[in-house]
């Protein structure tokens, strides 16, 4: 998902429920990092969706930084 950022990964799950999404870093320092999860609820992911884990992304990198 370099739309989000450098080494962001996304995971799909679907099962009888529905179909969810984990996007996430493992690019960094020795930690995986959770950027957002949630149910898809429209064959696209939503634009809030994305810019949240847009944000959680470069909120990460300034923490990161420090």
């Amino acid at each position: 998902m370099n739309s989000i950022g450098q080494g962001v990964q996304e995971i799909r799950i679907k099962d009888v429920t529905g179909a969810f999404r984990v996007i996430y870093v493992a690019k960094l320092a020795d930690a995986v990092h959770v950027l957002h999860c949630f149910q898809k609820k429209t064959e696209k992911t939503s634009k809030v969706d994305l810019e949240l884990a847009t944000r959680r992304y470069r909120e990460l990198l300034q923490e990161l930084s420090r």
